[in-house]
C-alpha cells in the first residue's frame, strides 16, 4: 500500500521552516490532524481537521478510518523521539506512513550549548514523573530533558539540590528556533523559582558537591540507599540475586513479597526499559516501596498491594520472578512457575529451615541450582574489630526450559 499518512515535524519557526518534502505532504493532504497550536499554523482552507482528543486512542482510530485519503499529522520536532510518530507506528504499518522530521529539541539544545549530543542523556518528563531523572544523575553528566510545563525547571533544580548537585549548571531553552527563543542559565541552588514558558527544554551539566552520593546502575546499592523496616535484602545478597535474575532490556520482573522493593528497583535500574511489578501485602511496606522507587529514579515501578498468589490475577506474564517472602503460602511456587514465560528465570531466597526445605523440594522438581551464602561484615567489638556474621541465605536459581 502506498503511504496515505504523512507525519510532519514542525519547529517553532512554523510552516515557513518546512522543507520541500514536508510542504508537498501538507499541500496534498485532504485531512489535517494535530494539536490546536499546530493546526493554527495552517490557514483554514476548508479541509477537514481533527484535533487530538482524550483518550488518544480514539483519535488514532479516527485517523485509521481515513485510510484511502491523504492525511497529514502535524507534530513537534522529531515525531519519532518521544513524539506522536512513535505512537502511530505502533498502530499503523510503516509501509502506510511517511515521516518527515524536523530537528528535535535535543538536537537544538545541544547545538545551542555546543554539547556533543552522543554524550548526553536525552529523556522526557512530559506527562511523566520528574523523579525519573534521578536515575541519570551523576557527576559531570549532561542531561537534556523535555519539560512538562513552566514549573519543571524549578522541580528539577530542587531535585539537584536535594541530591548534592546544587552547583550544577541548569540551562532552560524556550521556544527554540522561533522568534521568542530564550536561554536562561543558572545554578540549581540559584534557580529561585524563575518563571519560564511552558514550552521549554532543560539541559543540565551535573556538578557534584561534597554531600553527593553516587548511585551506579550496577546492582548492589548501599543498604542506606533504601528506606526499610528491616525487610531488606542486604547488599551482598542483592547483588548476587540480581545477577541470577539477569535483568534484560524490556523484560518484566515479578518481585513477590517485595519488602522495601529493593530487588524490583535494582532490576529496573540495571537495564534500559526493564519493567517490574512489586507485590506486597503490608500497607506500610507498600508505602515504603513507593518512596524508594521515587527516590531512586524508577517511578514507573508498578505496585500491587495484596497477598500472593491472589495478587497475580490479571498480571502480565513475567520474564523473571523473585520470591523474597511468602514461601509458606500454599501453591505459591506452582503458580509462579505456571506464570513464568518459557526460558524465564525464577530465583528465591530463604533464611529459615522451613523455607530452605521448600527450596530443596523445588530444586529437585525443577532441576534448579541451590547456592548458600554465608557472609560476615567487619564490625566494632569494644576496642577491637571482628567479623559479625549475617544470617545464612539459601538461594534457588532455576530456568524454565521447554515452556
Amino acid at each position: 500500500m502506498n503511504p496515505w499518512l504523512t507525519v510532519i515535524g514542525i519547529g517553532e519557526d512554523g510552516i515557513g521552516g518546512l522543507n520541500a518534502s514536508a510542504r508537498s505532504g501538507l499541500e496534498k493532504a485532504e485531512v489535517l490532524v494535530g494539536g490546536a497550536r499546530h493546526l493554527a499554523m495552517v490557514e483554514d482552507d476548508g479541509r477537514p481537521r481533527i484535533e487530538w482528543g482524550n483518550p488518544l486512542a480514539a483519535t488514532i482510530d479516527e485517523i485509521s478510518q481515513k485510510r484511502g485519503q491523504q492525511v497529514a499529522v502535524l507534530a513537534t520536532g522529531d515525531p519519532m523521539w518521544y513524539g506522536i510518530g512513535a505512537t502511530l507506528a505502533r498502530n499503523i504499518a510503516a509501509s502506510e506512513m511517511r515521516i518527515i522530521p524536523a530537528p528535535s529539541a535535543f538536537s537544538l539544545a545541544a547545538s545551542r550549548l555546543g554539547w556533543a549530543l552522543a554524550e548526553c542523556e536525552c529523556l522526557t518528563v512530559h506527562g511523566r514523573a520528574v523523579d525519573r531523572l534521578r536515575y541519570f544523575l551523576a557527576s559531570d553528566a549532561r542531561l537534556i530533558i523535555l519539560s512538562n510545563d513552566g514549573d519543571t525547571p524549578g522541580d528539577i533544580a530542587d531535585i539537584l539540590v536535594e541530591s548534592g548537585l546544587g552547583a550544577s549548571e541548569v540551562n532552560v531553552l524556550t521556544h527554540m528556533s522561533g522568534p521568542d527563543e530564550e536561554l536562561i542559565t543558572k545554578t540549581a541552588k540559584g534557580w529561585n523559582d524563575e518563571m519560564v514558558a511552558d514550552l521549554n527544554t532543560v539541559a543540565i551539566h551535573c556538578v557534584a558537591g561534597p554531600d553527593y552520593m553516587p548511585r551506579s546502575p550496577a546492582p548492589g546499592l548501599h543498604d542506606d540507599a533504601f528506606s526499610h523496616d528491616g525487610q531488606l535484602t542486604k547488599r551482598e545478597i542483592r547483588s548476587a540475586t540480581l545477577a541470577s535474575l539477569v535483568p534484560m532490556p524490556g523484560q518484566l520482573l515479578w518481585d513477590v513479597g517485595a519488602g522495601c522493593g529493593s530487588i524490583a528497583i535494582e532490576w529496573m535500574r540495571a537495564s534500559p526499559r526493564a519493567a517490574a511489578i512489586a507485590i506486597e501485602q503490608n500497607d506500610v511496606r507498600a508505602h515504603i516501596i513507593r518512596d524508594n522507587a521515587l527516590a531512586l529514579g524508577v517511578p514507573d515501578l508498578e505496585l500491587i498491594e495484596g497477598a500472593a498468589p491472589d495478587a497475580f490475577s490479571g498480571l502480565e506474564a513475567p520474564d523473571a520472578i523473585f520470591i523474597g517472602g511468602g514461601l509458606s503460602a500454599p501453591a505459591l511456587f506452582d503458580l509462579c512457575w505456571q506464570a513464568l514465560k518459557p526460558e524465564g528465570r525464577l530465583v528465591a531466597n530463604a533464611v529459615t529451615f522451613e523455607g530452605e526445605q521448600v527450596l530443596m523440594d523445588w530444586a529437585v522438581k525443577t532441576g534448579g541450582q541451590l547456592v548458600r551464602f554465608e557472609i560476615s561484615r567487619a564490625e566494632s567489638l569494644g576496642k577491637f574489630t571482628g567479623w559479625q556474621p549475617m544470617k545464612p541465605v539459601t538461594q534457588l536459581r532455576v530456568v524454565k526450559h521447554g515452556g
